[in-house]
């Protein structure tokens, strides 16, 4: 068995503290590890849906690699370590929902390396665990 990638060759995320706001860059393999905000020290909780705003959407979510957003908690918690999860309140990221022409909610996109690979709208779950299998590359 392969073990998680560590150092230079890991998945990095720029993720915003829940509780204190301030961006911090985390390493998305050991998220099971509740990595904690470099400034406040509270724990990143990356077992659900990271919310965004259109000030960090970049950085967080095309940044990230691989993302779906807005989704399921449970997705968030099974695929911890392989995926981000990111949710977009859309009534509060206008610009986001024009940008990537989000018409009704839910809609779920999937990202890879910036770009949008997949994506899904209102309740679709096996469209939702497809594309999860798919970029996670698990049966």
């Amino acid at each position: 068995m392969e073990s998680a990638p560590t150092g230079t060759n890991a998945r990095r995320v720029t993720i915003r503290c829940a509780f204190c706001l301030t961006l911090n860059d985390v390493e998305i393999e050991k998220a099971a590890e509740r990595p904690t905000c470099e400034n406040c020290q509270r724990p990143m909780l990356l077992d659900r849906p990271v919310k965004v705003a259109d000030e960090d959407f970049d950085t967080t979510v095309l940044g990230a690699g691989e993302i779906l957003a807005p989704t399921l908690d449970d997705i968030a918690r099974e695929n911890q370590g392989r995926m981000l999860v990111a949710k977009v309140d859309t009534d509060h990221a206008p610009e986001l929902a024009q940008r990537y022409e989000i018409r009704g909610v839910p809609t779920v996109i999937l990202f890879r390396a910036g770009e949008e690979i997949a994506r899904s709208w209102g309740i679709e779950p096996e469209k939702l665990q497809a594309m999860v299998r798919d970029a996670t590359g698990t049966p």
